[in-house]
């Protein structure tokens, strides 16, 4: 790890992560700066993150975007250095990012690989890596956009890439805990899919989740994770079944409502 602090605002936004706030704000103990957005958590979150910074704010949550911008909002530092409670800058990455000159004119941001750990193992396909993701930049050249409910960040700088790995570790609890954030997701993206006025139909709840199995599945090949591969195959073909169905619903309702209206 770095022995010097880097002039870099780690940010990160928290809800009930009282398992793992503290060994993600250990990993960017070398950042000059930790923030942390906290919505309301009613477990130990605040208490923990306060061990590590006094830069700690509550706010109500209203969307992974608008709350990632807020928290931005709020760095100190040219460059920021964005993380989930659930993830953790590995020690190569972090002694990569001590070796970059942040002063040069360029790059503006780096994308890295990110590594889950999910049902016991590192999952190393279908989809799931390298998952770049572009979490140390500066500032003023990213802008976080309506994509609810997965987080998007509009950047316009020149980007380059790190190899050393952010380590995610995705839903403790396993199935059960991935099922509950389909829910959510599903539910967030029809909402958004409605809002740009987009429709659903029979075909697309029946051809795109059985795409999605087929290209996660084989041509991504998840099935070399053994089981831990499959569910998330299917889990992510019900994701994708899910969008639609709810959309078709949210639409459905909205006619008849007007119908009735009439």
């Amino acid at each position: 790890m770095p022995q010097e602090k880097l002039p870099i605002s780690a940010v990160v936004i928290t809800k009930n992560e009282e398992r793992n706030i503290e060994d993600c704000l250990h990993s960017v103990a070398f950042c000059a700066e930790i923030v942390v957005v906290d919505s309301f958590s009613d477990d130990r979150t605040v208490e923990i993150a306060r061990r590590y910074t006094d830069r700690v704010e509550q706010r109500r949550w209203n969307g992974i975007n608008e709350q990632r911008e807020y928290a931005k909002g709020l760095a100190s530092h040219e460059w920021v250095l964005d993380l989930d409670a659930d993830e953790r800058i590995s020690p190569e990455l972090a002694e990569e990012i001590a070796r970059l000159d942040l002063a040069a004119a360029m790059p503006d941001g780096y994308e890295m690989p990110r590594y889950a750990f999910y049902l016991g193992r590192w999952i190393k396909h279908g989809g799931w890596y390298p998952d770049r993701k572009m979490r140390l930049y500066r500032k003023a050249k990213g802008r976080f956009i309506d994509n609810d409910p997965h987080d998007t960040l509009e950047f316009s700088g020149t980007v380059g890439r790190l190899h050393g790995e952010i380590q995610h570790f995705t839903y403790p609890n396993g199935i059960s805990d991935q099922l509950k954030q389909i829910n959510t997701f599903s539910t967030a993206r029809a909402e958004l899919y409605r809002r740009h006025g987009r429709r659903s139909s029979l075909f697309q709840m029946l051809l795109r989740p059985v795409w999605k199995f087929v290209n996660t599945y084989f041509l991504r090949g998840g099935f070399l994770d053994g089981r831990a591969g499959l569910m998330i195959s299917a889990l992510s073909a019900y994701n994708v079944f899910a969008t639609w169905a709810k959309l078709w619903e949210l639409n459905s309702n909205t006619t008849s409502k007007t119908d009735s209206k009439q």
